[in-house]
């Protein structure tokens, strides 16, 4: 079979309306609009939390030789009691 241009014409136009967007034709409440926005915000939060955390520790221990203090505090629970 040999397409023409006017069968290639309704083959593409064809293509277009089964891959083109159809209407959901659903109701999104305010209460599952906030609780996605509330989500996508934890989800963010917690990305950027973990990035924070990854990067204080190595910061703080570097400060902390900078210092010179290597004694650990009184409260420490590493600390020896006092007798």
């Amino acid at each position: 079979m040999q397409l023409n241009t006017p069968a290639l014409c309704r083959l593409g136009a064809l293509a277009l309306l089964i891959t083109g967007p159809t209407p959901a034709l659903a109701y999104m409440g305010p209460g599952l609009g906030l609780g996605a926005i509330g989500s996508a915000l934890g989800i963010v939060g917690a990305v950027l939390l973990a990035i924070v955390s990854v990067v204080w520790y190595p910061f703080k221990r570097m400060l902390r030789r900078m210092r010179g203090s290597s004694a650990a505090p009184a409260n420490s629970p590493h600390s020896k009691p006092q007798a």
